[in-house]
């Protein structure tokens, strides 16, 4: 299974396109807003509003063998910690090796913009490279998943 922390998910189409070819099943999760899909394979999960409702909704189900895409550094590391593959839009695997980096880093970046109320931004704009790694990534996790 993939769940995709849909909300401001860029990658939503790659998913499907990969997941149709893999023949895995998709939940699409957010707040709503989202435009349903006619591919049987991906199913809408629409929660209620509310901060991280759509996060505590994959985290309860995400586990070995399942692939989790969002950019999410909480919702990542449950999903670690439960033996999800996790992957963010960009290609980059979180792993129990990376995580606590990618969690330090979080949290600096968020202690940043608070000290500077004017700060703007946070990082480059996604790309053609960042969604073909993206691609390559998450077919590379479904192989893996599937092997064990």
């Amino acid at each position: 299974m993939i769940y995709v922390d849909a909300d401001a998910c860029p990658v939503k189409a790659e998913v499907e396109a990969v997941a149709t070819r893999q023949k895995v099943p998709v939940a699409m999760v957010s707040n709503g807003g989202l435009r349903p899909s006619p591919n049987p394979l991906v199913e809408m999960v629409f929660v209620p509003q509310g901060p991280d409702a759509a996060d505590m909704w994959i985290a309860e189900r995400a586990g070995a063998g399942d692939v989790v895409v969002t950019t999410d550094m909480p919702l990542a590391a449950k999903c670690v910690a439960a033996g999800a593959r996790v992957l963010r839009p960009d290609g980059s695997a979180l792993t129990e090796a990376n995580m606590g980096d990618a969690l330090a880093t979080r949290d600096l970046m968020s202690d940043l913009r608070a000290a500077d109320p004017f700060r703007q931004g946070g990082g480059k704009p996604f790309s053609k490279a960042d969604r073909s790694r993206f691609l390559n990534a998450l077919d590379l996790a479904l192989r893996r998943a599937a092997a064990g």
